[in-house]
């Protein structure tokens, strides 16, 4: 494995930042973890691979992620994204129905949490579970 680029956070001090911003790091870690995905499944041009990644990162292809791992998440896992999915940010994209923007913050949040406080097995095996359940086009 590789060495982080920081000290893992406890869950406890995780816990203290807005999910606002555990989704934020989350929508980097899970938009690197697409992007390296799908360029080894396929070497093809970057505009193609643009296309393949925003299918998988856009709000409505998160939600259903979300909503395929919500039976797996443990206790805290599930705190962690309802208070993504909770949060009021200033605006939602117009491309994007807000229930699902919603869900898309919780599953980012999610991903955040676990990307900090160095949880890297469970991440990897929610964001493969994620990926399977969005259908590829």
């Amino acid at each position: 494995m590789h060495k982080p680029f920081f000290e893992s956070l406890d869950p406890q001090t995780a816990g203290t930042y807005s999910p606002l911003a555990l989704a934020f790091v989350g929508d980097a870690v899970y938009e690197q973890f697409i992007r390296t995905k799908i360029l080894l499944m396929a070497n093809t041009s970057a505009n193609k691979l643009h296309h393949r990644a925003v299918h998988f990162v856009k709000a409505s292809a998160q939600s259903l992620a979300a909503k395929t791992l919500l039976p797996i998440l443990t206790e805290t896992e599930e705190a962690i994204f309802k208070r993504g999915r909770n949060a009021h940010s200033a605006s939602v994209p117009k491309n994007a129905d807000v229930t699902e923007y919603r869900m898309a913050t919780g599953f980012e949040a999610l991903l955040g949490y676990l990307y900090l406080t160095g949880q890297e097995e469970r991440l990897g095996e929610l964001m493969e579970l994620s990926f399977s359940a969005i259908p590829f086009e």
